[in-house]
């Protein structure tokens, strides 16, 4: 059996959804099929979920969402007319939304319905049985998959031929509506493979196959072939955004393929995720912006016992939990997503930490950037050495490299407006 999650970008319009109903019934071993909501149909449209996120928020502020919730039943309608659907059941779904998110029902059910809308749709045209994850999938607190929704899935999944599952969400042990992080939809259709004991995980989008680079920013960029689980989950967290990083988990266990392909070019071959990928060479070099560097610095800082753990927890007081991990004899770099903390909160942490611990310097800067060269065995490499000298020759800045923590990644800090360029200047050279 075949499991296939489309993206954003796969179901945006009618004739997107015509091209996944081509693809599935291209092969009959592909029985589920995951939805996400629809995405931008061109640079200037919006996508569905920030679309349901605005309605929520105006709701949490006493204001209309009408107009914009408008909005966004006139797209599924519109789809629903163009693939001659009837478009009653849609309209009455669209009226219960509405009046749920109006009522406050919450962030994550508003952020959900654009799934749900359109799982509903696309199982009608497809004459497929919708499945509702709210009732299977469940998500705990932190955000993890409570191993109960794979046997409740799979049996669900055991009774029938052809199912859509909308993406994204499931619910909490409580059961109330609960979502992944953004592209969330990835990890829903690892947990419906793993399920169902899956022979193969496709996953369709609008590129063909993981890049080896950021097509946008380097052109030519090739297409990787084949990566193992650790390397694609390694390129997602420094930035790659083909596939979500949580999204491996499940289907490890189990060691289910995945499969990166093209709804626009199916008969591409994509990109390859599985356990027998040899891992040796470099796979591919991505930036990722948007971080905040904490330095810290105390003479004899760690002859006191317990005082990395005692700092973290200030840290994670004020709503901050850093990434990425630097240590001196005397001080500790931590880096963090921006957004975790505005600059009247660091300050305020930042006046504590020294107080409390009676540090020598507490600094924090904003506009950092993070390098990944990923591959295997790069702790052996020379590839890393030759990415620092040919920024240092292109005149960027390193701000820090960490070399041999893993077999699998180098990183290399810059600052944010070098990100864009060092990930060229090192593509050029390596690859």
């Amino acid at each position: 059996m075949v499991v296939c999650k489309f993206g954003g970008s796969s179901v945006a319009d009618e004739k997107q959804i015509m091209k996944v109903k081509a693809i599935l019934e291209n092969n009959i071993d592909r029985r589920i099929a995951i939805v996400s909501a629809p995405g931008k149909r061109n640079k200037e449209d919006r996508k569905i979920t920030d679309m349901l996120y605005e309605c929520n928020s105006l709701v949490q502020k006493n204001l209309s969402c009408k107009r914009v919730f408008a909005e966004i039943g006139k797209r599924y309608l519109d789809i629903a007319v163009a693939l001659k659907l009837d478009t009653k059941k849609l309209t009455l779904a669209l009226d219960e939304v509405r009046r749920k998110i109006d009522a406050g029902e919450g962030t994550d059910y508003a952020a959900s319905r654009g799934e749900y809308l359109s799982g509903l749709l696309i199982a009608e045209y497809l004459g497929w049985e919708f499945v509702d994850p709210e009732n299977y999938i469940v998500i705990n607190s932190d955000g993890t998959v409570n191993p109960i929704s794979y046997e409740r899935l799979g049996t669900r999944l055991s009774t029938g031929s052809h199912y859509v599952i909308p993406g994204f969400y499931g619910a909490t042990p409580e059961g109330r509506i609960k979502t992944f992080s953004r592209g969330g939809s990835d990890i829903s259709g690892a947990i419906a493979a793993r399920a169902v004991n899956a022979d193969l995980y496709e996953n369709w989008t609008d590129v063909s196959g993981v890049y080896a680079a950021d097509p946008r920013i380097v052109e030519n960029a090739r297409v990787i072939p084949e990566l193992t689980y650790v390397q694609v989950r390694e390129l997602s967290d420094v930035g790659a955004s083909v596939f979500h990083e949580e999204a491996i988990a499940p289907v490890i266990p189990v060691q289910i393929p995945i499969n990166i392909k093209n709804t626009n070019a199916p008969e591409d071959p994509g990109t390859i995720i599985s356990s027998s990928v040899d891992p040796r060479g470099l796979c591919g070099v991505s930036g990722k912006t948007g971080f905040s560097k904490l330095k810290l610095r105390k003479l004899m800082m760690f002859k006191k016992p317990g005082m990395r753990h005692a700092l973290l927890t200030i840290l994670h007081l004020y709503g901050v939990r850093p990434s990425y991990s630097i240590f001196g004899i005397d001080s500790i770099v931590w880096l963090f997503d921006s957004k975790m903390a505005n600059d009247n909160v660091l300050k305020s942490m930042c006046e504590r930490l020294k107080k409390d611990f009676e540090l020598d310097d507490v600094i924090f800067e904003r506009n950092h950037a993070i390098i990944g060269l990923v591959g295997g065995h790069m702790d052996e490499s020379t590839a890393f050495i030759e990415a620092a000298c040919a920024l240092k020759d292109a005149n960027i800045k390193v701000n820090f490299m960490n070399f041999g923590a893993s077999r699998t990644t180098a990183l290399i800090g810059v600052n944010e407006e070098d990100c864009t360029k060092a990930v060229q200047t090192i593509y050029n050279k390596v690859f």
